[in-house]
């Protein structure tokens, strides 16, 4: 049995492989997927199947026929496509409005937006492992220093990191690659210190090129993606898989700064604790 498509590249090159052995129906349910993955991507059902000149049970039915559990499932992979191929914003709004034919207002937006992180942040502790919490600040407590990393829009999410781990008092340091000099600072990385790296799809080259580098000098490594496939997770020692909302192919990074809060303030409580038991240790001994 073949394994399902877990991105529109794959889904593709499977509807082109099995295309010739399609019944007529799906075949031309095929043809209008791969000619309008923009409507696709947005569209109802119903929509499409008007459009499509199929009945929405075929829409459903060619999902099943590739492995999913429905059409929403693999519509998914066409959103995403937006997302990785379209980084332009004003190109994402204007793929949203022709596909869907909608121009939201801004109250509208808010209450979207709202509700999708809302929905992430409620499924946020149970899908985190809680071992890999505690692994990974192990290796923060550890951490001579820890260096944060985050390329384009991670880099709200590094920043932040670095801010908070200011804070409590963890000596820390900002890989923003300044003047083009990623490998530079990274070449500075102690052993005794950590690496963060914050990265989601399409992983931007530079944050590959960092965790890769660090990887290879065996600097502790802990990174926070999108997804166990994700090229960063198999070099990491703790990766975070967090899943951000999604709103009209738009992604959020709620999940993602409430994650590192998290991890800033568990390791401070961390370090409070250490402080109080060396206090008491010393007093003992004094006495």
């Amino acid at each position: 049995m073949s394994e399902i498509p877990q991105d529109y590249s794959q889904l593709e090159a499977r509807l082109t492989a099995e295309y010739p052995s399609l019944s007529r129906r799906l075949q031309q349910t095929a043809r209008f997927l791969l000619d309008n993955p923009q409507e696709v991507a947005f569209a109802t059902v119903a929509k499409l199947a008007a459009q499509a000149d199929v009945t929405p049970s075929t829409l459903i039915r060619f999902a099943n026929h590739f492995g999913y559990t429905g059409f929403s499932e693999m519509q998914q992979l066409f959103r995403s496509r937006l997302v990785d191929e379209l980084p332009n914003y004003t190109e994402r709004i204007q793929a949203v409005r022709s596909a869907t034919g909608e121009t939201p207002d801004s109250t509208q937006l808010l209450w979207e937006f709202a509700n999708a992180n809302r929905e992430v942040l409620e499924q946020l502790p149970g899908r985190t492992d809680p071992r890999s919490l505690e692994l990974a600040l192990d290796i923060f407590e550890r951490a001579r220093a820890v260096h944060v990393m985050g390329a384009r829009r991670s880099f709200v999410v590094a920043s932040y990191m670095t801010y908070a781990l200011h804070h409590i008092d963890k000596r820390t340091f900002l890989v923003n690659g300044l003047g083009g000099m990623y490998g530079e600072q990274v070449r500075v990385i102690d052993a005794e210190d950590a690496l963060l790296v914050v990265s989601f799809s399409p992983y931007a080259e530079e944050s590959r090129e960092v965790a890769s580098a660090a990887h290879e000098r065996g600097i502790p490594l802990i990174v926070i993606t999108d997804s166990n496939l994700s090229p960063l997770a198999h070099l990491a020692n703790v990766a975070l898989v967090v899943h951000e909302a999604e709103v009209k192919s738009f992604r959020g990074m709620t999940a993602s700064l409430c994650l590192t809060q998290t991890l800033a303030i568990a390791l401070g409580v961390r370090q409070d604790k250490a402080r109080d038991r060396k206090s008491t240790n010393g007093n003992a001994k004094r006495a």
